[in-house]
């Protein structure tokens, strides 16, 4: 493995007489070697239908993690790609996906799974905008829609299925989603699908697929026993990994509140109401049950929340998240299904009303604010017997939570 700096004096067009490659995200990668740094999209060898589609999305120039990962993966390699949130790991999915389809087939050729459905059918989205020149046809398989839609739309044809495990493995059980023309699956959130719940999942939509298939892992954090694990499915696989200490989000100013007793955090999230509906501000909690609690106390001290987590129907789910986008609602009540890859734009204030389970999820949540380099701010609540879990979150990424200020609001 190679290390590289990336850094603000960007130097174009990959390495300069074998100094390490330099961009302006300001991130060390630790990269298999050989991995070029590529710094526009018309270097990239990308079919001209599919690089007007992505400059019509807004994209000029490549992202860190794209100006590496993308040659890798459309070259057809194994690829173990490692981003952090809000540096355009959908939209380099999509933008790798397009590129390697055969459109004048009406197979399934690439399957992209992912942990949430949330996150699924955003991928789909951008995998039509960014493809629409190209005239791809993609279709997004979760649960909680009508399965006969699915079946229909499989039955008529398409190229990429974004989807959840679940939904996704019962398509291809019943034969309505046909499986010998795959040739690229791509795990998002890798380290959360291979973790408890999905793992079995996944193997199981893996042994419908060809022998030959790439695979392609992604994900802000990749843990030990994870990358230990892809030996199992992965070929020889190109790895673009970020040093962990690299790992907090640049931009994202994290500080923490102490409340001595549960209840005082209540009072605490009230007084910092009207900073939090300046921007649009995301509130995290570790149970269905406590958003459903927080969501009740905040409305009837007449505090306008929205609420989503995994229980509510789907329907549901999906009016919360339009409304959310649209900026109708400003704040959000969640659990860590909203925690991985959703992207509002206007997000730049998380709040830990809990502190996460696990280490791996405070950057997942941390990074809902400050999307693409925008500034951002998190605050954790902290009782007393938290103050440990936030220290070795500190020491674990290497990063600074200091005591709430009392100008907060100046700094979103």
């Amino acid at each position: 493995m190679a290390t590289e700096t990336a850094g603000p004096s960007a130097q174009r067009g990959g390495r300069q007489g074998g100094r390490p490659a330099l961009d302006d995200e300001g991130l060390v990668f630790e990269t298999t070697a050989g991995v070029e740094v590529v710094t526009t999209f018309d270097g990239m060898g990308i079919k001209d239908d599919l690089l007007r589609g992505i400059y019509a999305y807004g994209f000029e120039k490549p992202s860190a993690i794209q100006q590496r990962a993308v040659i890798p993966i459309i070259s057809g390699r194994d690829v173990i790609a490692q981003a952090q949130s809000g540096t355009g790991k959908t939209s380099m999915i999509a933008l790798t996906v397009c590129q390697i389809l055969d459109t004048a087939s009406r197979e399934v050729q690439a399957l992209v799974l992912s942990p949430t459905r949330e996150l699924a059918s955003q991928t789909e989205q951008v995998i039509r905008t960014i493809g629409d020149f190209i005239n791809v046809q993609a279709h997004s398989c979760i649960g909680g829609k009508s399965l006969g839609e699915d079946i229909r739309k499989l039955e008529y044809g398409v190229h990429v299925v974004s989807g959840t495990p679940g939904r996704v493995c019962d398509m291809i059980k019943r034969r309505a989603l046909r499986t010998r023309a795959i040739k690229l699956l791509v795990l998002d959130e890798a380290d959360e699908m291979l973790s408890r719940g999905f793992k079995d999942q996944i193997y199981d939509v893996y042994r419908y697929l060809p022998p030959d298939l790439q695979v392609v892992l992604i994900s802000a954090t990749l843990p030990h026993e994870i990358l230990e694990m892809t030996s199992k499915f992965m070929t020889d696989p190109v790895r673009i990994l970020v040093k962990r200490d690299e790992l907090t989000l640049e931009g994202i100013k994290q500080f923490f509140v102490s409340v001595e007793r549960e209840e005082w955090k209540f009072d605490t999230l009230c007084d910092l109401y009207d900073t939090l509906t300046i921007t649009q501000a995301v509130i995290f909690c570790n149970t269905k049950r406590k958003v459903d609690w927080l969501t009740e106390k905040m409305r009837s001290n007449n505090f306008t929340v929205s609420a989503m987590h995994g229980d509510m129907p789907q329907k549901e789910r999906d009016a919360i998240m339009a409304e959310f986008r649209s900026g109708h609602t400003r704040v959000l009540i969640t659990t860590d299904v909203w925690a991985r890859g959703i992207d509002v734009q206007q997000v730049s204030l998380v709040i830990n009303y809990d502190l996460p389970n696990n280490r791996e999820l405070y950057i997942h949540r941390i990074g809902r604010s400050g999307r693409f380099g925008r500034k951002g701010v998190a605050i954790n609540f902290v009782r007393k017997d938290d103050i440990r879990i936030l220290r070795d979150i500190e020491q674990y990424y290497s990063t600074q939570i200091d005591e709430m200020p009392m100008n907060v609001a100046d700094l979103i």
